[in-house]
């Protein structure tokens, strides 16, 4: 749950446009994170999927992954990474992190 308190006009007007750009980016998260794959659908991939149940899913997808990962947002995960993440959106929220 995600809980905001408005002090006044112009920090609410901040706040609104971090939650925009949040959404945009974890958007353009799942696209690169669909790119990833051959054959599945783009349109399987929202931020609840979970992607290690994907037919498509294995070990060269995983590598492939954490190269799109240090390509596009210069981060580096590690298998144990994609190991404790379940949705895109954990993932997404483990990179956010670093």
């Amino acid at each position: 749950m995600l809980r905001i308190i408005l002090i006044n006009q112009n920090e609410g007007i901040y706040i609104i446009q971090l939650l925009i750009y949040l959404i945009m980016t974890i958007e353009k998260f799942i696209e690169n994170f669909a790119g990833e794959f051959d054959e599945t659908p783009v349109d399987v991939f929202s931020a609840s999927t979970e992607f290690k149940s994907l037919d498509e899913w294995n070990s060269l997808t995983a590598l492939s992954v954490i190269s799109m990962i240090d390509d596009q947002y210069d981060k580096t995960i590690t298998g144990a990474d994609l190991r404790g993440s379940k949705t895109i959106e954990d993932l997404f929220n483990l990179i956010a992190a670093k």
